[in-house]
């Protein structure tokens, strides 16, 4: 575990390393890049560079965080892989809801298996469940998340690559909205921003905004409409 530079987490944990395409916002994939990097540092747990590798060993991890922290569960993978064993995925699951004191937000692209796994899995209050939609294509995945039993429902919309309206927001607790970063990055198109922004306040659904991005992100910020958008569900606080 490890603590992170996100702006919506404080933390990230990976027992899973490692990933494939699957749409088109995985064609500059960040994790895929820092995966090669550190299998060229001679990181052990990117030996495999960016082929799925489960890493047992770190399962108990959030047991020896005694703190509360905010949790992203796998930045460099994705759970719902389809090589991820349903009874690994069940481990993970088991420990999030043994270490009530933390939140875990899992995310996926993968919002099928998500479902059809949906009831054999335990869903605690302090785990959030969102998936990825970057353009109209990926839509579905809203419903597919709808359909969970997961208590707490957000949707990340990174890289946001095209509009989203109309954007079903009823049961979304939480929407995260940001361009895409780092080489070959699609620019972002403010109206698709503000449209989404304008969904969240009129359903009163939290909104954060992280970046515009592009090859240099601190550069184009994360201001819009000359303030920042931090909202999160439950009242939570990001801690600095």
């Amino acid at each position: 575990m490890s603590q992170s530079a996100i702006e919506w987490t404080e933390s990230t944990w990976n027992p899973v390393t490692g990933c494939s395409k699957v749409s088109s916002g995985c064609k500059n994939c960040y994790a895929e890049r820092m995966a090669n990097r550190l299998r060229a540092m001679g990181q052990a747990n990117y030996k495999n560079g960016f082929k799925v590798t489960l890493h047992p060993h770190t399962l108990d991890y959030p047991q020896k965080w005694s703190k509360s922290q905010m949790i992203f569960v796998n930045s460099m993978s994705d759970l719902f892989h389809e090589d991820v064993p349903v009874s690994f995925i069940q481990n993970v699951f088991e420990e999030m809801n043994n270490a009530r004191w933390h939140t875990f937000q899992v995310l996926t692209k993968r919002s099928e298996r998500l479902l059809e796994l949906n009831s054999e899995l335990t869903w605690a209050d302090n785990i959030w469940m969102g998936v990825s939609v970057e353009d109209s294509k990926s839509k579905h995945r809203i419903q597919d998340l709808h359909n969970t039993n997961a208590k707490v429902k957000f949707l990340s919309c990174e890289p946001l690559l095209g509009s989203l309206i109309p954007l079903g927001l009823d049961g979304i607790d939480w929407v995260i909205v940001g361009g895409e970063s780092g080489p070959g990055s699609r620019l972002i198109d403010a109206k698709w921003v503000y449209e989404i922004r304008d969904a969240c306040n009129q359903s009163k659904t939290p909104f954060f905004f992280k970046q515009w991005g592009g090859t240099r992100k601190k550069k184009t910020g994360r201001i819009l409409d000359d303030r920042t958008w931090d909202e999160l569900p439950m009242q939570f606080n990001i801690r600095r």
